[in-house]
C-alpha cells in the first residue's frame, strides 16, 4: 500500500473505533509509538506487543468514551499526519475533549512509527 492508502485506512479504522484492526493490518511488527515526555502513558513503546500494552494502559484509564473525531490525513512522501479529538471521561476526572497531532511514518506499506503531540499538564 502507498502512504496515502495506509493513511486513509487508518483514519477509517480510528473513526470507527477499530484500533486493534488498524494495528493488526497497518502496523509493522517493529513499529515504535512515542508519547510526549511527562504523559501518563508509556513514553516509548517499541514493537507491537508493547504498543498493544500501551493501548490497554490507555483503555484502563478511561471511565467512559463518548467518541473520536479524526481530521486528515495530510500526506507527504513517507509521512502523514492527522489530528484526533477524543471526547472522554478519564477515571477521577471530568469529561473533556482532548486534541492531538499525530505523525506517522510508513515504510513498505506499513506504519513503522507514530508520534503524538498534545499538552501535558
Amino acid at each position: 500500500m502507498t502512504t496515502a492508502q495506509v493513511a486513509k485506512k487508518l483514519v477509517k479504522y480510528c473513526t470507527e473505533g477499530q484500533w486493534k484492526k488498524a494495528q493488526e493490518e497497518l502496523y509493522s511488527d517493529h513499529a515504535v509509538s512515542i508519547e510526549p515526555a511527562g504523559s501518563m502513558l508509556t513514553e516509548v513503546a517499541s514493537g507491537m506487543k508493547a504498543i498493544g500494552k500501551k493501548g490497554e494502559q490507555w483503555q484502563s484509564m478511561i471511565e467512559k468514551f463518548y467518541g473520536m473525531k479524526v481530521d486528515g490525513p495530510l500526506v507527504a512522501d513517507k509521512h502523514f499526519t492527522v489530528t484526533m479529538t477524543t471526547d472522554v471521561k478519564m477515571k477521577g476526572m471530568p469529561r473533556s475533549k482532548n486534541s492531538e497531532v499525530c505523525v506517522f511514518r510508513v515504510e513498505d506499506g506499513k506504519i513503522v512509527s507514530e508520534q503524538f503531540f498534545y499538552p501535558v499538564a
